[in-house]
């Protein structure tokens, strides 16, 4: 499971992924939208984000490589920016739990938004722990995570 969420390569797009969705749903509020409704917009947003990146993952290649667009470089483009759709899908897997044992559709959104932030926070200390960091070096470490982390929650301060 550690390696799904957190692969040798690429992970920074499962960061990104977990970013997205928290702010994402930071932003929303949990009293006008059916689950349904809050659902499906992290899976819209989720979906554009990724074939943005993919888009230009491989239009970045073909201008530097003077390359030709094929259905083999798209391919190859959509599976190399996925690790995004990993990392969003742990705080929507949150919403999805919530929302089947019944409850509250804004507790559920409060759920997958700090899910979002232990993410990132676990995400620090497992590379202080894979690159054997010294107790300071974590400190650090954990403290740019909680900045980020804090992003997300002051996000969903602001615009509630």
């Amino acid at each position: 499971m550690l390696d799904w969420v957190a692969p040798a390569e690429n992970i920074e797009r499962v960061v990104y992924g977990v970013i997205l969705v928290g702010a994402l749903l930071a932003a929303e509020s949990g009293f006008h939208e059916s689950y349904l409704d809050t659902i499906v917009s992290a899976a819209i947003a989720t979906a554009v984000y990724w074939l943005a990146h993919s888009y230009a993952h491989v239009l970045g290649q073909r201008l530097e490589m003077h390359e030709h667009l094929t259905p083999r470089a798209l391919g190859r483009g959509l599976a190399h920016e996925a690790a995004l759709l990993r990392g969003a899908a742990i705080p929507q897997l949150v919403l999805l739990i919530a929302w089947a044992t019944g409850a509250a559709q804004e507790s559920a959104v409060s759920a997958a938004v700090w899910t979002s932030v232990a993410w990132l926070n676990a995400l620090e200390l497992l590379a202080g722990f894979r690159a054997r960091a010294t107790p300071a070096e974590r400190l650090l470490e954990t403290a740019v995570g909680a900045v980020m982390a804090l992003g997300i929650i002051a996000l969903k301060i602001v615009l509630h």
